[in-house]
C-alpha cells in the first residue's frame, strides 16, 4: 500500500531528477515534457529492476555481497514506488477532468 509520504518521496525524486536532466535553461523551453519524463521513470524502473534481478543471481552464485543485493532491491522498490506515484497522479487527474461539466 502506497503510503502519502511514499508518494511525496517518489514526487520529490522525479522532480529531481527532471531538474537534474533538463537543467535550468530548459525548464520553460521545449523539454520532452510529461511524455520524456514517464518515459524515463519507467526506464529507469525497468533497469532498476533488472539489475536487483542480476545482483540476486549473482548473490545465489556467491559472486556478489548480500549489501549489493539490499541495496539493488531498495532502489527497484524506489523506482516502482516513483512509477506508481506517477500512475496515481495521471489517474487522479483524469478523473478529476471527466468530472468537469462540459
Amino acid at each position: 500500500m502506497m503510503t502519502a509520504l511514499a508518494a511525496a518521496k517518489a514526487y520529490g525524486a522525479t522532480q529531481k531528477a527532471m531538474t537534474v536532466e533538463t537543467g535550468a535553461a530548459q525548464v520553460g523551453g521545449t523539454g520532452g515534457g510529461f511524455a520524456e519524463m514517464l518515459k524515463s521513470a519507467m526506464t529507469d524502473a525497468m533497469h532498476a529492476s533488472k539489475n536487483a534481478e542480476t545482483q540476486i543471481a549473482a548473490q545465489v552464485q556467491g559472486k556478489a555481497q548480500l549489501i549489493d543485493v539490499a541495496t539493488a532491491v531498495s532502489s527497484a522498490e524506489t523506482s516502482l514506488q516513483t512509477v506508481m506515484a506517477i500512475r496515481d497522479q495521471v489517474i487522479s487527474a483524469y478523473q478529476e477532468i471527466m468530472r468537469m461539466p462540459v
